[in-house]
């Protein structure tokens, strides 16, 4: 099946205009025409090759919302017509011990990611969502409940939402009511963070660089605002965190964090930091803190996230865009231009010209 995508062909390329095929429906497959597509931070890092892993030509988009317009032969969790959503990998190999344990996105095979990657055979390239439609396996497409209203905020959710939803979950004794939660960075990633923590009835304190996003993060939920860099007001909240979640991207020292965690306090690191951490040992050691590392999360807990945020009434702040735009959304990404994430509305690839 022929489908209309943005590709780019290089590291300092401009996106264009591009046909993929998809492959036709296997008998649990499930074909998706897509209505929005996030645009991640981990999209700029792959199309730029800044993790040097990187295959072109390239499709990207891992945050992606759509209506299912045709199934498998065989299909029983989807009918055509409903809404779906697909994450960061649509494949993996469904028997190593992770996989069994609801963890396909740690997959002992290697997963197959939507973008940038393969599928099982470690052979047919896969392609994502900056394009018109898209045929994933049934078992790895996310439901999504009629009860959302803003569907653009949705896609988000599938990358920056099981992102800050899934550390979060993992420790839930530290983050419900009575609890104090740090939320690192007020980006696509914090703003998320803050909105699930104070859900849950955590009193949450934003950290920032910026002292321009006080109002923001208040609004978003966040009952204090410190800066960072303003040594008092860090010696100030020393020993009274009980969780902090750092979404920073950007190299940054993990002490300051360290000391502002109580005893048995953890630390949650989601943001992919290209530089090496220095690791801290005495502020480690003191108050017997531990520091989490947590990637995505897998379909049960995506599909967990989704309705805990149809429930709770939680999408992601958004600018919609056209798709001849995306290049002039990455660079505004990389500078923090935006509130708090770019989509992309997939109509317009259509016609691009005109959006």
């Amino acid at each position: 099946m022929q489908t209309v995508a943005y590709a780019v062909d290089g590291p300092k390329e401009k996106f264009h205009r591009w046909n993929i095929t998809r492959r036709n429906l296997k008998d649990h497959d499930v074909k998706v025409e897509i209505m929005y597509t996030g645009v991640c931070h981990s999209d700029i890092h792959q199309a730029r090759n800044e993790w040097n892993i990187s295959k072109y030509p390239m499709v990207p988009g891992h945050e992606i919302l759509g209506k299912i317009v045709e199934i498998g032969s065989k299909v029983s969790k989807f009918k055509e017509g409903e809404l779906a959503g697909i994450g960061c990998f649509v494949d993996s190999c469904r028997e190593c011990r992770n996989c069994k344990n609801n963890e396909e996105q740690l997959c002992l095979q290697g997963n197959a990611e939507t973008y940038n990657s393969f599928e099982m055979d470690k052979k047919t390239p896969t392609y994502g969502g900056y394009s018109t439609h898209i045929v994933v396996d049934e078992n790895y497409v996310l439901r999504v409940s009629k009860k959302f209203t803003k569907l653009e905020g949705v896609a988000p959710l599938f990358c920056a939402g099981i992102t800050t939803f899934s550390p979060l979950r993992a420790h839930r004794d530290k983050v419900g009511p009575g609890k104090k939660v740090g939320i690192i960075g007020l980006g696509g990633l914090g703003h998320m963070g803050v909105k699930f923590a104070s859900s849950m009835g955590a009193e949450v304190t934003v950290f920032s660089t910026s002292p321009s996003k006080e109002n923001d993060a208040k609004k978003l939920g966040a009952n204090q605002f410190v800066i960072s860099k303003d040594e008092k007001a860090m010696k100030e909240v020393e020993g009274t965190f009980d969780f902090i979640l750092d979404t920073v991207s950007a190299k940054h020292d993990l002490d300051p964090y360290l000391q502002a965690l109580g005893s048995h306090g953890v630390l949650a690191i989601v943001g992919a930091n290209p530089v090496p951490y220095s690791l801290p040992g005495t502020s480690l050691i003191r108050g017997n803190k531990t520091i989490y590392g947590s990637l995505i999360g897998g379909i049960k807990q995506t599909q967990e996230m989704i309705d805990y945020c149809a429930d709770h009434d939680i999408v992601s702040d958004v600018e919609v865009i056209g798709i001849v735009k995306i290049d002039e959304a990455f660079d505004r990404t990389v500078k923090s231009d935006v509130k708090y994430r770019f989509v992309i509305d997939c109509k317009s690839l259509q016609a691009p010209q005109s959006l």
